[in-house]
């Protein structure tokens, strides 16, 4: 990795918006523990309509209150482009300047007929810098092991390069466990003359159980060996953590040292997991990379 003007790598961190007072409560303590880690910043996952849009600007609101750079995610599908535009002049006033666009999950049982005035996240990554130019820095998800609805792998590849056209600033990836997915998914994009960059998604193993379930639904792969030795430990769950963070600091070291640009670290509102996957690394507030 290029660490010319760093001495440690480019982190960041999603959360998603608490459903209680006391999830709030719990989340402010990690973000404290987190922001020891000097992030470049820290994403806010997006429910559209209702309670759940409120209490992503809700926690979106109290970051920027923190000073903390804050990247809101937006997502598109069952959104009308109004709305829309009157969020992202929300987030601009905040002084907010980085944002996560996407689709949005499709409701259960629906096509995408009827569902809103922008379908694809390319639409709204599009309509974003017609409408704001370069106010805000856009990130979309990247799929080295390809999104569950694509089509087909070469489909899914053509996906993200409208993405990149309609005029992306850079990518975070779906997490995944296998480093070789990854850099052949730069290759592909390489081959497509997409030049972004490309943040690798990292997501810690604390539970099995969630794990497996998640990953089946979203298309990440937990390869074999991996699996075997966690469906091993049973209930354990100081073994399954400790070998997780162990699986895990190993993959983030191999994709720093082969060039990642960064890595973004989904920590499901935890940060036991993240904070020792960091230390691994040598990551820590006022200390070097190894």
């Amino acid at each position: 990795m290029d660490t010319s003007d760093k001495d440690t790598p480019a982190i960041s961190f999603e959360l998603f918006p608490p459903k209680t007072e006391k999830g709030m409560e719990k989340l402010k303590t990690v973000v404290g523990e987190l922001n020891h880690l000097n992030p470049e910043y820290f994403s806010v996952t997006y429910g559209a309509g209702g309670s759940t849009q409120e209490r992503t600007f809700a926690t979106v609101d109290w970051l920027r209150e923190q000073g903390i750079d804050t990247a809101p995610h937006l997502s598109c599908i069952g959104t009308d482009k109004e709305e829309i535009l009157e969020i992202l002049t929300r987030y601009r006033e905040q002084g907010i300047h980085r944002i996560v666009a996407l689709r949005g999950d499709l409701p259960s049982g629906s096509g995408l007929g009827g569902l809103g005035e922008l379908n694809y996240a390319n639409e709204l990554v599009a309509l974003i810098r017609q409408s704001f130019g370069e106010d805000f820095h856009i990130e979309v998800a990247a799929y080295p092991e390809f999104h569950p609805q694509a089509e087909n792998a070469l489909a899914d590849l053509d996906n993200f390069r409208r993405k990149v056209e309609s005029g992306a600033h850079g990518a975070i990836t779906q997490y995944f466990y296998s480093a070789d997915a990854y850099w052949r998914f730069l290759d592909d994009c390489k081959q497509r003359g997409i030049d972004i960059p490309i943040v690798p998604g990292i997501m810690p193993i604390t539970n099995y159980s969630s794990l497996a379930r998640f990953s089946d639904a979203c298309g990440a792969e937990i390869p074999r060996w991996i699996r075997k030795r966690l469906e091993a430990y049973g209930d354990d769950l100081s073994s399954i953590q400790a070998f997780g963070a162990e699986v895990v600091t190993a993959l983030c070291r191999q994709l720093l040292e082969g060039g990642a640009p960064g890595l973004h670290f989904y920590t499901m509102n935890q940060s036991g997991s993240v904070l020792e996957i960091c230390s691994g690394l040598g990551i820590a507030s006022g200390a070097s990379a190894t």
